[in-house]
């Protein structure tokens, strides 16, 4: 493609590709110049002119020489518009989930509904790039910008028709989903986290609005999971948009959940919707649970999926990879759940799905992960000793920081846990001591396969760990 037609100039240069890292430039690269949290991106602008940038996007005031300069107030958003237009063609039908907890599962629930219904469907998030045949992992929720709009066209050029995205609040500050048409996007919930990075739970929240107020099409559906604190003010930002908004939920219009009956595998649903009411035996456990799959069905739906179709294949659903996966039954009969939750909020929706099932005594093994947001600690370990029967804390991914020192923080708000710092001990430690009636829920690294000590990942899989801690 001629850069001319790119930028709106006569320029005859061949635009060969993008780059936001100066190091990936060849001859032929749009470079993308961005200030950032640890590097600025402009201080390599005349590396990436000398390594045969065609043009630079950065903000008006940087300095360019030798390469034209494409000047935008918010390069990177400017850059990702510019990206799409080299990537395209995507996938015809696009979905974003936003919300603190549940994108994963929401996507992948939404792949699956999609595949049933006879569609080459994809998702991209914390699992990866996920399809029928394949799941690639890219280590990141939102990848950067460039990768993110190369899989998706990659997606399109495999056959893919049907693409559903996890819209992170860090993806959305950063323009890192922009670009390409958005069909409908859904809002699963809000707690806290990531204040490490936001500040604020007001700047959270207003980070994660930007898929609703910039990102979705005009006109796009909205999906609003409404049994949230902020589900009143998602709902209104989307009607100021003149977003197509279904509500789903306890409280929901679109998709009202009239009742729920857990059952020793699973629960089952009723829903009305379009003046019915209809009975779905799901194969998942929990409240949470429920929220996901009606969430997800209303993107389905929202993009054009039948009501009763969807509906009749929510009890084919797959549970999704660490996501109250259930790893093991150990000798004595205890099943042991693995499951992501990280925050306070997930950590009470997964105890709160196990809860009914459990006969005798709740056991939660979890730690928490460092160089991350330091206020929730305490939190987590509180709700985890106000809802469990026996807590033990260890760790979890303690990146650059002294383990002890972050279990000492998750202990000073759960009284009365253990403390066992080494998770394969802790894991083994909660296996020996489960019985029949007894369920252990380990949580807060679901289908990660290692664990970030210093700058090092050692291979941990908690539901390989617990698998061979229970033999």
């Amino acid at each position: 493609m001629r850069l001319g037609e790119l930028i709106g100039s006569d320029a005859e240069a061949q635009v060969t590709g993008f780059a936001i890292d100066h190091r990936k430039v060849a001859p032929g690269t749009v470079f993308g110049a961005f200030p950032g949290t640890r590097f600025n991106g402009e201080n390599f602008i005349a590396d990436a002119v000398q390594a045969g940038a065609v043009a630079i996007v950065a903000r008006p005031e940087a300095k360019v020489e030798g390469a034209p300069h494409v000047k935008a107030e918010e390069p990177r958003q400017a850059f990702a518009a510019l990206a799409a237009r080299f990537f395209a063609p995507f996938p015809e039908t696009v979905v974003a989930v936003t919300g603190t907890n549940g994108k994963t599962s929401n996507v992948e629930m939404v792949r699956q509904l999609w595949r049933m219904a006879g569609h080459v469907s994809a998702s991209i998030g914390t699992l990866g790039v996920t399809t029928a045949d394949d799941q690639v992992t890219t280590g990141l929720t939102t990848p950067d910008i460039v990768t993110f709009l190369s899989n998706m066209a990659g997606l399109r050029r495999m056959g893919v028709t049907h693409a559903a995205f996890e819209a992170s609040s860090h993806g959305l500050s950063q323009y890192r989903t922009e670009g390409l048409p958005v069909a409908a996007g859904a809002f699963t919930n809000f707690s806290r986290d990531h204040l490490d990075y936001h500040g604020t739970m007001e700047a959270y929240f207003e980070a994660k609005m930007r898929l609703f107020t910039e990102v979705l099409e005009p006109g796009a559906g909205a999906v609003i999971w409404t049994d949230d604190p902020k589900s009143a003010e998602v709902e209104a930002i989307a009607r100021a948009r003149g977003l197509k908004v279904l509500t789903v939920g306890a409280k929901g219009e679109t998709l009202k959940l009239v009742s729920r009956t857990p059952t020793q595998l699973g629960q089952v649903l009723a829903i009305a919707a379009d003046g019915a009411e209809h009975k779905v035996t799901l194969p998942l456990i929990g409240a949470y649970q429920a929220a996901n799959v009606l969430t997800a069905a209303g993107l389905v739906i929202a993009t054009g999926g039948d009501v009763k179709q969807t509906f009749s294949h929510l009890s084919r659903l797959q549970p999704v990879r660490g996501r109250l996966e259930r790893a093991v039954i150990t000798k004595a009969g205890a099943p042991v759940y693995v499951d992501y939750a990280h925050t306070p909020d997930a950590i009470q929706s997964a105890i709160e799905a196990l809860r009914p099932h459990t006969k005798g005594r709740l056991i939660t093994i979890f730690g928490a992960g460092g160089d991350r947001d330091v206020g929730k600690r305490p939190e987590m370990g509180e709700v985890a000793a106000r809802m469990s029967d026996i807590v033990i804390v260890t760790d979890d991914n303690p990146r650059s920081e002294n383990p002890a020192a972050i279990r000492s923080a998750v202990l000073a708000g759960a009284k009365g846990a253990r403390e066992i710092g080494g998770r394969r001990e802790a894991i083994a430690a909660g296996i020996a001591e489960a019985g029949p009636d007894d369920i252990i829920l380990l949580a807060g690294k679901g289908h990660e396969q290692g664990q970030i000590v210093g700058d090092k990942v050692l291979p941990f899989d908690d539901v390989t760990v617990a698998r061979e801690c229970a033999a």
